[in-house]
C-alpha cells in the first residue's frame, strides 16, 4: 500500500534534508519526499508537531545469542527489541554456539530473521574458525552467504599475521574487518578500568592502553593492506587519538562508541550499587577523560557510529560475584533516549548529526542498503519523539535479558514508530502517532 506522511520535519542528511516535508512510501520503497507532494489515493499520515522522520537507524553491532544461548536472547527477541528502539537493521555478531564461521549458520539466523518479520538482520561472519584464532574462517562462503563483515568479536584476532590476511581476504570482497581491539597480555585476567575506583574495590584492572595497542595494529595493517578496518565499542582516549591520526593519514579506519561509554564512569563501579554487574562490560567503564574523549569525538565527527554492543546475559548469570559474571549489557531500547538526552538536548551535537551516527555512517561502513530517504531506497523509517519524556524500565524491555545499568533514569527523547520495508513493526502510543 501507498503511505503518505505530511506535514513532519524530515532529516535526512545523506540527501541534505532538514525540513518540514512529505514522505510518499510505495510498498516497500520510498517514492517521493518533498512539499505538498499529491495524495494520489495514498493513505494520509499526518505527523504531530515534533516528531521527526529519519531514515531508519541501523545498530552495527549487536549479540543475537541465537543459535545456541535463546536463554538469553533470540533472533525474534532481539528484533522485537531492536524496532523498539528505533532500528529498523541490526548487524549480529558471530559468537554464537556454533560461531557462524560457517555459511549454514549464517543461513539459520537469516531464516530466523525472516520468521520474525521485524528488523533487518546482517550477519556478521568470524576471522577465523570457532573465533579460535588459528584458521581464517571461508571468508568467500560467508560473504555468499549473507555476512556483511567479518570479526572474532569479543576475542582481538589472535596475530597480526592472521589480522592481515583477514584484511586482504576481505578488502577482495568490499568487507570490513570488525575488531574487538585488546591486547591480551596487557588485559591479563582483568574485570575493569585499571584506575582509582578498581583499586578501591579490590578488582583486577585492564588500562585503556590494551585497547589502543590494538587500535594501533589495526590501523597499521589496514594502510599495508588499504582495506577497511572498523574499530569495535571504542572507549579509551588514546584509541581516539590513534583514529584521529589514521584518519588525517588517509587510512580506511572507522569506529564506534557505544552509548554508555559516553554517558558512564568506572565510578559507577562503587556508586549506587558497588559491585553491580550490571556495571560490567568490555571495553570497561573508563575514568571521566576517556568519557569526555569519546563525547569530544562524537561532536568532532572523528567518531563514525553509535552501536550498543547489546550483550544480553540472563539474570542468573549476572546476579554473581562482580570477578564471576560475564560481560556485557543490554542497549537496544535505550540507546535512542540516551542519545537523544544526551547528545542532543545537552547541545553536544545536532540532530542531523545524531542521524549520520545511527544512520547514514553504518549503512556506509557496512556496505547495505539504507542511510537516506531517496527515492528507490528500501522504505525504513525511524519517527523520533525528541521531546518524550521516557523513563527505562528493565522489566518492560522486550529482550530476553534485563541486564541494563539504566533502569529508572529519566531521559528526553524517545522513539514514536518503526517503519521497516513499508510495514510499521512498532508504534509508541505515547507519542500520538497514528500509522
Amino acid at each position: 500500500m501507498k503511505r503518505l506522511f505530511k506535514g513532519g520535519r524530515v532529516v535526512d542528511p545523506a540527501n541534505g534534508i532538514d525540513g518540514v516535508h512529505d514522505v510518499l512510501i510505495d510498498g516497500d520503497r520510498i517514492a517521493a519526499i518533498g512539499r505538498d507532494l499529491p495524495v494520489d489515493g495514498a493513505a494520509v499520515v499526518e505527523i504531530p508537531h515534533g516528531l521527526v522522520v529519519c531514515p531508519g537507524f541501523i545498530d552495527m553491532h549487536v549479540h543475537l545469542r541465537e543459535p545456541g544461548q535463546e536463554h538469553k536472547e533470540t533472533v525474534a527477541s532481539g528484533a522485537a527489541a531492536a524496532v523498539a528502539g528505533g532500528f529498523t537493521a541490526v548487524a549480529c555478531m558471530p559468537n554464537t554456539i556454533p560461531v557462524n564461521d560457517d555459511a549454514n549458520v549464517t543461513t539459520y539466523i537469516l531464516a530466523k530473521a525472516a520468521e520474525a518479520g521485524l528488523a533487518r538482520v546482517y550477519p556478521i561472519g568470524a576471522v577465523s574458525r570457532g573465533s579460535k584464532g588459528a584458521l581464517l574462517a571461508d571468508i568467500a562462503e560467508l560473504k555468499q552467504a549473507g555476512c556483511v563483515a567479518i570479526t572474532d568479536d569479543g576475542h582481538p584476532v589472535a596475530t597480526a599475521l592472521l589480522l592481515r590476511r583477514a584484511m586482504e581476504y576481505a578488502g577482495m570482497f568490499g568487507m570490513p574487518v570488525i575488531e574487538h581491539c585488546e591486547d591480551p597480555s596487557l588485559r591479563g585476567d582483568g574485570v575493569a578500568h585499571e584506575g582509582y575506583h578498581a583499586a578501591m574495590l579490590g578488582l583486577r584492572g585492564m588500562p585503556g592502553a590494551c585497547e589502543a595497542l590494538g587500535v594501533e595494529r589495526g590501523i597499521l595493517l589496514s594502510e599495508l593492506t588499504g582495506s577497511a578496518f572498523h574499530v569495535a565499542h571504542m572507549s579509551a582516549r588514546a584509541s581516539l587519538r590513534a583514529v584521529r591520526k589514521g584518519k588525517e593519514a588517509g587510512i580506511r579506519v572507522t569506529c564506534e562508541v557505544a552509548p554508555h561509554h559516553f554517558t558512564l564512569t568506572d565510578e559507577s563501579l562503587a556508586s549506587p550499587i558497588p559491585y553491580d554487574t550490571n556495571m560490567k562490560m568490555n571495553p570497561p567503564l573508563r575514568e571521566a577523560a576517556d568519557r569526555d574523549a569519546m563525547l569530544a569525538g562524537i561532536a568532532d565527527g572523528s567518531v563514525d557510529a553509535i552501536a550498543t554492543d547489546h550483550a544480553p546475559h540472563h539474570y542468573d548469570e549476572k546476579k554473581v560475584e562482580f570477578d564471576r559474571a560475564p560481560f556485557g549489557i543490554v542497549g537496544l531500547e535505550t540507546a535512542v533516549p540516551l542519545s537523544l538526552d544526551r547528545l542532543v538536548h545537552a547541545g553536544l551535537i545536532r540532530l542531523p548529526r545524531l542521524v549520520e551516527l545511527l544512520s547514514v555512517n553504518p549503512a556506509r561502513i557496512l556496505g547495505v542498503r539504507g542511510g537516506s530517504l531517496s527515492p528507490g531506497a528500501p522504505a525504513d523509517v525511524t519517527i523520533v519523539a525528541p521531546d518524550l519524556h521516557v523513563r527505562i524500565e528493565a522489566s518492560r524491555l522486550r529482550s530476553r535479558s534485563r541486564n541494563t545499568p539504566f533502569d529508572g533514569w529519566q531521559l528526553q527523547g524517545g522513539v514514536a514508530a518503526t517503519i521497516v520495508g513499508g510495514r510499521p513493526v512498532f508504534i509508541n502510543s505515547d507519542a500520538g502517532l497514528a500509522v
